[in-house]
């Protein structure tokens, strides 16, 4: 690919350059890199404004999920008009950070990130940033960036807490040395529907996971964290954690033993309940897809509320089924992903 780095004005991250381990050199390189933000919502969205701003010259934003009216306390890159456009997350990102820098290339994906997906879109890019909302995706992200020797930047948010982890192939404790046994159990751990999330946390966190994506990006791997960093803001407490001895144990399955359980598909599930959203996606067979325009035709059950090219809305009874191309349901009002498989039967026949 040829480096076209000198032909752009690179004023308008004058400041940023002065910064000494950054430089005209380092900004440069960030122009070349090319980044897989996963997961457009509260972390992701504000971690892809400042990747944008900073200049890093191609974002991929994969996102499963559309806005809802209770995204925008703390998903600060969107607004009333985004919520109103019924637009998915990702391209509403794709559209505002366009407006924020238009010299970045910005790729907006509307899909569930999956072992079947993964490493393709993970093509290409230097790095990824985890802006996801549960440890299936994780764990898959995990597996996938061993795999190709992708770091990547782990980070989750509840209530006013936060943690956060960068990863670097073959040089530092991966997820699975952190929790050799795997995600908590589903119902094990609050979530931000019954413990609350502030906005500001976000914005700590995601901070972090940016100051780590830059020094990858710069090359000062040297200067990443081997820490898995703890905040609780309400108390105002920072700790880090020492994770470099967990990988020197020579047992991580993941890491050591080279076992990709999640990349192979041998865990995940099909069913996922959706954190704060009362809401349950349901992916239909291996490799489905639809056809919006034959379905919104055929529904058995239920009546149509709105169509669009990136998906399809349907009521029934007091819940909302929404459809995407490609091959999810997203079921509002349940947390029962067995009812929502049935519900999803009744109306569109499957």
């Amino acid at each position: 690919m040829p480096d076209n780095t000198d032909s752009l004005d690179l004023r308008r991250y004058d400041r940023q350059m002065k910064y000494g381990p950054i430089g005209v050199e380092g900004q440069k390189r960030l122009l070349r890199s090319r980044v897989l933000v996963c997961g457009a919502g509260a972390l992701g969205s504000v971690s892809a404004e400042m990747l944008v701003r900073a200049g890093v010259g191609h974002l991929r934003i994969v996102d499963r999920d559309f806005l809802e009216l209770n995204n925008l306390q703390r998903q600060s890159l969107y607004d009333e008009s985004d919520v109103a456009s019924g637009l998915p997350k990702a391209e509403a990102a794709v559209r505002k950070l366009h407006r924020i820098n238009s010299n970045v290339t910005l790729e907006p994906v509307v899909t569930d990130v999956q072992y079947r997906n993964v490493m393709s879109l993970m093509d290409g890019c230097d790095l990824v940033v985890d802006g996801t909302d549960n440890f299936e995706t994780r764990f898959l992200l995990n597996d996938a960036c061993l795999e190709s020797s992708v770091p990547w930047i782990f980070a989750g948010c509840l209530g006013a807490d936060g943690q956060t982890m960068t990863v670097v192939p073959g040089k530092t404790a991966c997820l699975q040395c952190l929790m050799p046994d795997g995600p908590p159990a589903a119902g094990s751990l609050p979530t931000c529907d019954n413990a609350g999330i502030l906005a500001s946390i976000i914005s700590v966190m995601a901070s972090i996971q940016f100051t780590e994506a830059i020094k990858i990006l710069c090359g000062h791997l040297d200067q990443v964290s081997r820490n898995l960093t703890v905040v609780d803001l309400w108390n105002h407490q920072f700790r880090t954690l020492d994770t470099s001895h967990l990988r020197e144990q020579g047992n991580c399955p993941a890491c050591v033993e080279g076992r990709r359980d999640w990349l192979h598909g041998k865990r995940g599930s099909q069913a996922a309940v959706l954190c704060g959203r009362n809401a349950v996606q349901v992916r239909l067979g291996d490799e489905g897809e639809f056809n919006l325009n034959k379905i919104a035709s055929q529904v058995t059950a239920g009546q149509v509320t709105s169509q669009s090219e990136f998906m399809l809305r349907v009521t029934y009874e007091d819940l909302r089924l929404t459809l995407f191309p490609d091959g999810r349901v997203i079921v509002t009002g349940t947390e029962d992903d067995r009812h929502a498989r049935s519900i999803v039967a009744r109306v569109i026949g499957q």
